[in-house]
């Protein structure tokens, strides 16, 4: 073969190369978390089953920590998505015109209560978490104490010190916890009776962690005797044995959404809504039930073996427009009474 023909060719199977690289290559979606790390294999692998073309990135902290990045990179935004990060965290965000409105393909089979109201909704939920205590029953025995029925018991003096729960500043399990017990009690300012609750209890309170995992993973470990935490760490902390029992307190858990917005002014908007329709979608809801008892569409969760039956009958009424608007005020309330107690970065 003459060279020049050499060269023609050689240039010609070069470009052939290049264009089949760049159209094999994935477009990358920045995805900002705070999914438990045990849950973002599946959730990535059944969205990469259905779109094999899109990869997902993902920055994944407590949601306090989440959201706070979020809002200090709004002059700047960094993430494409937010998924699975607290509805409540969400609505503060939709509230500053951060989120790109989308109605996804699988809107109508999500729950009217568990979806942004408005027609092309900022965020829409995907499955609810919600507040439970593990309580070991090991250190229970040995210290003679009774397993609590109740948020009111966890103030008795018999469990001074022996109590752990999240931050609301860094943990959205912790926040929805302090408001749940501002709507049952009242807020008032600072001055209502969810107040007055919380005083009671930062007597017994030997830490407060800065994630919604820890208080459980620690009860479980016999380092506390209970820890304020979520059903999904609780009910899987169970299943691998840990000597633990979980209490549902009777007047009600606080309680909110795994969430789902897409970030104004991504340039990957196209890519962004595949992942938003996959992630309403009756197969995703079938990875999230594996998870947690109740799904932002119903009916799709299995019964999960140490969750009662009528759970989300058991969850109080929140507000999260309130919980936004209010969020920065209750959260300087809680660090000026309670911060001491928090453990060290």
């Amino acid at each position: 073969m003459p060279v020049s023909r050499l060269f023609t060719c050689l240039a010609a199977c070069g470009l052939l190369a290049f264009a089949g690289a760049a159209s094999a290559q994935k477009t990358t979606l920045l995805v900002y978390t705070a999914l438990e790390t045990d849950q973002l294999k599946a959730y990535q692998e059944g969205f990469n089953k259905a779109v094999p073309d899109i990869e997902l990135k993902w920055v994944r902290d407590s949601t306090g920590v989440i959201t706070a990045k979020l809002l200090a990179e709004k002059a700047n935004p960094q993430a494409d998505v937010v998924m699975g990060v607290a509805a409540t965290s969400l609505a503060l965000l939709d509230k500053q015109g951060m989120l790109e409105p989308y109605a996804p393909l699988n809107l109508d089979a999500i729950m009217s209560q568990y979806r942004d109201k408005k027609s092309v909704p900022a965020w829409w939920g995907m499955d609810v978490w919600g507040a439970t205590v593990c309580f070991n029953t090991t250190e229970a025995q040995k210290k003679g104490v009774p397993k609590p029925e109740t948020w009111k018991d966890l103030t008795k003096p018999v469990y001074k010190g022996q109590i752990v729960m999240p931050n609301p500043a860094s943990s959205g399990t912790g926040f929805f916890d302090v408001t749940a017990w501002l709507t049952l009690w009242g807020d008032d300012g600072g001055k209502g009776g969810g107040w007055k609750y919380m005083d009671a209890l930062h007597e017994n309170i030997g830490q407060y962690t800065h994630s919604g995992s820890k208080p459980c993973n620690m009860a479980a470990a016999g380092e506390y005797l209970m820890g304020i935490s979520f059903e999904y760490r609780g009910n899987t902390n169970k299943a691998k044995g840990a000597p633990i029992d979980l209490v549902f307190p009777k007047e009600g858990l606080g309680w909110d959404l795994e969430a789902f917005g897409i970030h104004k002014g991504t340039k990957k908007l196209a890519a962004a809504k595949k992942l938003a329709d996959w992630a309403s979608s009756k197969d995703a809801m079938l990875l999230y039930g594996k998870n947690f008892a109740i799904t932002a569409q119903p009916g799709v969760a299995a019964p999960l073996p140490n969750v009662p039956k009528d759970y989300e009958a058991r969850l109080v009424k929140m507000d999260f427009g309130w919980a936004a608007e209010n969020r920065e005020r209750i959260l300087a309330e809680w660090t000026k009474r309670y911060d001491g107690k928090t453990e060290k970065k």
